[in-house]
């Protein structure tokens, strides 16, 4: 890329969270407003939750379902096979480039909890809890008594943390061409089990794992080598364009595990770390998700309630 495109892209994204800055707020707050009583009919209903109230005429209303593929973090490979929506709207900001306004209830991204192959078993020997202090003795028999009882299953449920600093993005050209980041997403994964608690993440809203998708091909530090995305079929529901891709990533990194165990995360989260592979850097985690996106101009989505 020359200077003069990196100029560029750098002013876009500058302008990107000054826009995102002014709009994020009162699209928010739409989350506890009371619902509209006319809904998007047709191929438009999936837009139901587009913030169309928050879009300028040239907005767009976007729904996106990834039903396969995979996330790896470390020396852990979650399979995708249950379905990941992520909706909202497009906030233009020029040359193709949006920023992702949340979805009218907040449910931007869906809380889809997907099965850690292995469970509890493959993270965690509660034999690597040490120390006869009253909490390691503590953990180390909760950690035996959840084995004892079989509850040792592990969900993951990918987060998104984007703010008013750190926004989400779509680069629709970018989509089209195969070249660059065609989705940029802040997220954090939240892990739960009984042991683990319900505060045990990996990335956080001001630590996150920032997912750079493209359909194109990447570019990633060793040990990972290049993969490709895929740009499917482009097709018509009337003015909604569905589209089939395949988005990658293998370029981003995961910093450590945080919580986990609640109050006694200080004896877990290392054996997690340990047993992950965490904080792992670049080049060592892949993000491959496959599905349809839709997208639709605001107009036509309110000229179908």
């Amino acid at each position: 890329m020359d200077t003069s495109s990196n100029k560029r892209s750098t002013r876009i994204r500058t302008r990107a969270l000054a826009v995102t800055v002014a709009v994020m707020a009162p699209v928010i707050a739409l989350a506890t407003a009371a619902p509209a009583l006319a809904t998007p009919t047709g191929p438009y209903a999936v837009f139901s939750d587009c913030p169309t109230s928050s879009l300028p005429a040239e907005g767009l209303c976007t729904y996106a379902q990834s039903t396969s593929g995979e996330f790896t973090i470390g020396s852990t490979t979650v399979p995708i096979n249950k379905t990941i929506t992520l909706q909202g709207g497009a906030f233009p900001l020029g040359e193709g480039h949006y920023a992702l306004l949340p979805a009218k209830d907040g449910n931007s991204l869906s809380k889809t909890e997907l099965n850690v192959p292995g469970g509890l078993l493959n993270l965690i020997n509660c034999t690597e809890i040490k120390g006869n202090g009253f909490f390691e003795v503590l953990e180390r028999e909760a950690c035996k008594a959840i084995f004892e009882n079989k509850t040792t299953g592990v969900t993951a449920t990918t987060e998104l943390v984007a703010n008013e600093h750190n926004p989400a993005f779509l680069n629709f050209n970018a989509f089209v061409s195969g070249k660059g980041a065609a989705l940029t997403l802040p997220v954090r994964v939240h892990l739960q089990n009984p042991l683990l608690g319900s505060g045990c993440y990996i990335g956080s809203e001001s630590s996150p794992v920032q997912l750079q998708l493209t359909d194109g091909t990447t570019s990633p530090p060793p040990p990972n080598k290049p993969i490709s995305g895929h740009l499917g079929a482009i097709n018509f529901e009337e003015e909604v364009i569905v589209i089939e891709n395949s988005l990658v990533d293998n370029s981003f990194s995961a910093p450590a595990a945080e919580g986990c165990g609640g109050a006694l995360s200080f004896l877990i989260d290392p054996i997690l770390d340990a047993k992950i592979g965490l904080p792992a850097a670049a080049g060592h985690n892949t993000a491959i998700l496959t599905g349809t996106t839709r997208v639709a101009e605001k107009a036509a989505v309110v000229a179908s309630e």
